[in-house]
């Protein structure tokens, strides 16, 4: 595996790769990789003959506050997962390289963004969008890997790739979980033992949504308050927990056949986020 900090470099493989015939995939990360990462630079492997991984702790989707300099820094274990799952190239850039000193340019995707995490998170999407566009724009892979962890980075990553014409197929995968429940994030780390034996209730809150969305009459918003008054039985500060159309993430209304319940609270210190997406019969 090659380890690359430079775009002149990166491009330089991949335009070799291009003129070998070879597709090209590619997993946009931050690091302090998990089995939800691997399993994205497996699918990748599965769609494309080379793949590209790269570790970023992109500064400009952290609000002020927030995360960025403590959130984990993994890169030797990360590099040594990376090896064994024999990924062909690291992209490791520093600031610098990604952001010009005097940047002024930045992508929002309007209608996506304000809403759930983007209400909490000001300026948050507007980062995502801003740094995967420039990563894909350096890459230029054929394919790139996203979980479904994230649901409305996903959706906003892919209402920017359709509206800005950038030549890459967007694959979603599933979350990952831990055998409890558990949605497999970074930021899991941060929780206590105690809260860690807390944490999988988010999940069956979704869960029990689920099947309430799908069986029970009552409205969606009784069934999203039950489940909020539940989580903060639990302990947690739920900042969100709804109903909404999966593909354009308006609330859901009787007739919608295609949901996903999305939540975000925070436990202790740590904000976690989930969903899950489903179909229903009218």
């Amino acid at each position: 595996m090659q380890a690359i900090q430079s775009i002149e470099q990166v491009r330089g493989v991949v335009q070799q790769w291009r003129q070998a015939g070879q597709s090209i995939g590619f997993v946009p990360t931050m690091g302090n990789l998990h089995q939800g990462h691997l399993s994205l630079v497996k699918a990748a492997q599965t769609k494309a003959e080379r793949v590209v991984v790269s570790i970023f702790v992109n500064p400009t989707q952290f609000a002020p506050g927030e995360d960025f300099l403590s959130y984990p820094r993994t890169l030797q274990e990360d590099q040594e997962k990376l090896a064994n799952a024999q990924v062909d190239v690291l992209f490791v850039p520093n600031k610098d390289e990604i952001y010009f000193p005097d940047a002024s340019t930045r992508i929002t995707v309007s209608g996506l963004s304000e809403q759930y995490c983007g209400a909490s998170r000001v300026g948050h999407f507007s980062g995502v969008a801003t740094v995967v566009c420039k990563l894909l724009n350096i890459v230029q892979p054929d394919l790139a890997v996203f979980g479904q962890k994230d649901f409305q980075q996903l959706r906003v990553i892919q209402r920017m790739v359709r509206d800005l014409n950038i030549p890459v197929t967007i694959n979603a995968m599933p979350t990952f979980r831990e055998p409890d429940g558990l949605a497999m994030s970074s930021r899991n780390s941060y929780l206590t033992s105690k809260q860690r034996a807390i944490a999988p209730k988010l999940y069956q809150a979704l869960l029990d949504a689920k099947d309430e969305a799908l069986t029970n009459c009552k409205s969606y918003p009784e069934i999203t308050q039950r489940q909020i008054d539940r989580l903060k039985h639990s302990g947690f500060e739920p900042e969100y927990f709804a109903i909404c159309r999966s593909l354009d993430l308006h609330p859901a209304k009787p007739g919608d056949t295609e949901l996903v319940i999305l939540t975000a609270a925070k436990l202790g210190k740590t904000r976690l986020i989930d969903n899950i997406e489903f179909s229903k019969k009218i």
